[in-house]
């Protein structure tokens, strides 16, 4: 995974100044790497049976809906309030600045589901530990965590503690 990383850019100052925001578009304009990362995610988690791929809005979905084809699993999407078409369920966490809340199609899960979660990128761990949250409340059964990148210093894992959490990359 060590090549992987020179296929994700820093963009200094962005979205507001003092940040350095990792771009993953580069990785995505080349398949054999995109492959490689889809490849090894497969390799390590279909141990755990997965039958339902949930991923956060919206790079979460570049990574969850190849993952879950190749583990034969459902995809679940989760959303930003409003953004789902049926009845949802939700789930508030708190961000830097204020709060905000992610939604999930009531119908997604079935009790004793095995779930994996995917996103980008492991920052402060409150989105993925809301999305966890979403999971357990309809049921399902959290077998792992998975990121392409895990920004180690903002301590993410913390909140997620007791869970199968990886990362691709660590900074």
């Amino acid at each position: 995974m060590k090549n992987i990383k020179k296929h994700i850019k820093d963009v200094p100052d962005f979205p507001k100044k003092g940040i350095i925001f990792k771009d993953i578009t580069p990785l995505l304009l080349e398949p054999a790497a995109l492959g490689k990362v889809i490849d090894a995610w497969v390799k390590d988690l279909k141990k755990f049976k997965i039958n339902k791929v949930v991923a956060m809005e919206s790079r979460g979905f570049l990574f969850g809906v190849p993952v879950a084809l190749k583990l034969k699993a459902g995809f679940v999407p989760v959303r930003k309030p409003g953004k789902l078409p049926r009845k949802t369920i939700s789930q508030s966490f708190s961000l830097e600045y204020g709060k905000d809340k992610l939604e999930m199609h009531r119908d997604a899960i079935k009790s004793g589901d095995r779930v994996l979660i995917i996103d980008d990128v492991l920052a402060t761990g409150g989105t993925a530990e809301a999305v966890t949250k979403l999971v357990e409340k309809l049921g399902g059964k959290v077998k792992s965590l998975a990121f392409l990148m895990e920004l180690s210093f903002l301590n993410g894992r913390d909140k997620l503690k007791g869970y199968d959490v990886r990362a691709h990359i660590k900074y």
